[in-house]
């Protein structure tokens, strides 16, 4: 069936909350994807930066395809394999102690707000506690994610929220100090702001808030959705500053395609938080996504990506940097490894529909910025290649 075709059924049946483009993808080899009308499209979105080995990896599809063959849900009323195996590894390359598996990188926020509230509420021997957030922040689209996600069009519709939830500027240290009372519980945010507009922490900024928050005995929460397991070029972004978080929040990458997130917590708010019975999932953690999980985690290892996203994350930024220098509508790059952005002065929706319509797959970010989240195995040529359509787009614009 043709594209047309499918699209105009799809639109009888799915509820019209994404203005999807007009394509229908079928399969994806390597780095590229293919509509069902047989275009080649080049990826640098990632399924929003989930797809971290690309497409059709045999290595990555036999795990999955013989955990199908054993088991693939038990609910989390029993152990299994692929459960403990992959609770192990994540907890190796991140450094934290604990981990509890999610459906979403939405359930783990509202796991890590939940926990943080409970560690409060064991702490003081009262509830109403606050969490301090960031200014054009993005956590996810659940009731308690939205209430912490700092955009307001996006909270506005589904006033009220959670309460106590202050806002303060990305880095500004002055700005989160201005927002402590003796209330806070947490400090929540991206390590890079990714919807926000691809805004790395700066070192200070990050350092500085973890000491403010061992001064006042206050959770730091790092969401590390987006731009965690290897996309910084380390395994996890925060590895870089020399920080650690109490309570880290990990999805997209973390199965590399399959629908799993996680919250991590170190020992000391494990032991004086959530106990059984404050929280739960049916889906969460079931042996499939965890086989995945694991299988991803071994791949990364195995196969260096962080190192290798490390080592041609230059590449990538001197090639868009040559882009900022060639057009007078793209202002400037910003981002780390492969989390980058170019500031567009140009409706930044136009460039991305006309660079899918010329087969190149990039997302916006932040209301202005044309972002690229490319799987982390590409190679020179595949950047290259975007660089070349691109410019095909760009020159259309002038």
């Amino acid at each position: 069936m043709k594209s047309v075709d499918l699209i105009q059924g799809a639109e009888e049946n799915l509820f019209h909350v994404y203005n999807r483009f007009s394509v229908v993808f079928d399969k994806g080899e390597g780095v590229h994807l293919y509509d069902v009308d047989g275009k080649q499209y080049l990826d640098f979105a990632s399924g929003i930066g989930v797809m971290a080995f690309g497409y059709g990896d045999k290595e990555y599809g036999d795990a999955l395809k013989t955990q199908i063959d054993k088991l693939t849900h038990t609910s989390n009323l029993y152990y299994h394999e692929p459960m403990i195996m992959a609770a192990e590894k994540v907890c190796r390359v991140s450094g934290m102690d604990k981990v509890f598996f999610t459906n979403s990188g939405a359930e783990a926020i509202e796991g890590a707000i939940k926990t943080a509230k409970k560690y409060a509420y064991l702490r003081d021997g009262f509830a109403g506690h606050e969490i301090i957030a960031m200014e054009h922040s993005f956590h996810g689209r659940t009731v308690g994610s939205l209430s912490v996600t700092g955009t307001e069009h996006y909270r506005e519709p589904f006033l009220p929220l959670m309460e106590g939830v202050r806002f303060a500027t990305f880095n500004d240290l002055d700005s989160v100090k201005a927002r402590i009372t003796d209330k806070t519980c947490a400090i929540i945010m991206e390590t890079i702001q990714g919807e926000g507009g691809l805004y790395p922490a700066e070192p200070d900024f990050i350092k500085g808030v973890r000491r403010l928050c061992d001064e006042h005995d206050i959770l730091l929460i790092l969401d590390e959705i987006q731009c965690g397991m290897g996309r910084s070029g380390a395994m996890f972004a925060w590895q870089k500053y020399g920080v650690k978080p109490d309570i880290m929040t990990s999805a997209k990458a973390l199965g590399a395609g399959v629908p799993v997130g996680a919250f991590l917590v170190t020992d000391k708010v494990a032991d004086a938080s959530l106990v059984p019975g404050d929280h739960g999932t049916t889906y969460g953690g079931n042996p499939l996504v965890c086989a995945a999980v694991d299988k991803t985690i071994q791949m990364m290892e195995s196969r260096r990506i962080p190192e290798h996203v490390e080592s041609l994350s230059s590449y990538l930024e001197e090639v868009l940097d040559s882009i900022v220098a060639e057009y007078d509508f793209v202002e400037s790059r910003r981002g780390m490894g492969f989390m980058q952005g170019l500031v567009l002065t140009i409706p930044v929706g136009d460039v991305v529909k006309k660079a899918l319509d010329a087969g190149l797959v990039v997302l916006s970010a932040g209301g202005n910025v044309l972002r690229f989240l490319p799987p982390l195995v590409i190679e020179k040529n595949h950047i290259d290649e975007m660089a070349t359509i691109l410019r095909q787009v760009l020159d259309q614009m002038k």
